[in-house]
């Protein structure tokens, strides 16, 4: 999705003691989160559901303190607000998002859970293939590609149980270090929107930091999940060579690039990696390595 971003004006008038407060305000500011900085804070008896981690989130959803369609609503509307700021999806998967989290739910009330991640929603940067759902590499030259197969790392995470709620913008074919060179104009950092998320998974950072998604899958090759991971203050991982498959990953170094987790916390990553890492037999740069619990480490 194309997002335009038309400017605002405001006209203020304060008196003395007004400016000394707003004056005060804004040298706090810088110190807040995204979180503060974008949405007042809920009652206290009202949980904001998209501030959870992926740790939270699966526990709730465990002990049916919360639905998988409760949390991706709770994205959506979030989504819906803050898009326009941020502009870190190309695509929001609402539709299809909604019908998995309800298909999850469905399996979780007859018992049943995939993983530490069954119901909960997660991004992908939009290199990384999707059946029926186009995958752009923020160019152009890809604007209506529409992938009959899943990338390797979309299939464990759909087995896996995670919501695929949409596709993150990026520096275009994931070659540069801004994410302002897209097709589907540029990503903003949620820490100050005239700053940049760096790249090239640039909305994936945002979307994580900004608490449009529970976690994103980002792509590197030269720094593009550090780099965004460390401009956004979340968490980002450039797993082992060949850990990850890359099978179904627009390339952009095949020889140098790495497939992983950005989420808000460390043990978050390492749920994410236990269940994107393994071997892929159809994937050339695939490594067999001993099966690890991560989250254990």
């Amino acid at each position: 999705m194309s997002v335009s971003n038309p400017s605002e004006e405001t006209s203020l008038k304060v008196g003395r003691r007004a400016f000394l407060v707003l004056s005060a305000t804004a040298t706090v500011l810088p110190a807040l989160s995204p979180r503060h900085l974008f949405a007042e804070s809920p009652a206290p008896d009202t949980p904001d559901l998209t501030k959870l981690t992926i740790a939270e989130a699966s526990a709730m959803i465990q002990s049916g303190q919360v639905t998988s369609v409760q949390l991706t609503q709770a994205l959506l509307a979030r989504i819906a607000i803050y898009q326009p700021k941020l502009n870190a999806f190309i695509t929001v998967m609402s539709r299809q998002a909604l019908a998995q989290a309800a298909m999850l739910d469905a399996e979780a009330k007859s018992g049943k859970f995939r993983s530490a991640l069954h119901g909960v929603p997660i991004a992908l940067k939009d290199n990384i293939d999707t059946i029926g759902v186009r995958t752009t590499a923020a160019s152009a030259v890809f604007d209506d590609r529409v992938p009959t197969e899943y990338a390797e790392v979309t299939r464990r995470l759909k087995e896996a149980g995670a919501v695929l709620i949409g596709k993150t913008n990026m520096h275009e074919f994931a070659y540069g270090g801004t994410s302002a060179s897209t097709y589907f104009g540029p990503v903003r950092n949620p820490w100050a929107l005239d700053h940049n998320p760096a790249g090239s998974s640039g909305g994936s950072g945002a979307a994580v930091s900004a608490d449009l998604a529970f976690g994103a899958l980002g792509t590197d090759t030269g720094g593009s999940i550090r780099m965004p991971a460390s401009f956004c203050s979340i968490v980002g991982l450039k797993p082992t060579v060949g850990l990850v498959s890359i099978r179904g990953i627009i390339p952009c170094v095949y020889s140098l690039d790495h497939c992983g987790p950005m989420t808000k916390t460390v043990e978050d990553a390492a749920i994410l990696l236990n269940s994107l890492a393994g071997y892929d037999k159809n994937d050339n740069a695939s490594v067999e390595h001993a099966k690890e619990d991560y989250v254990r480490a």
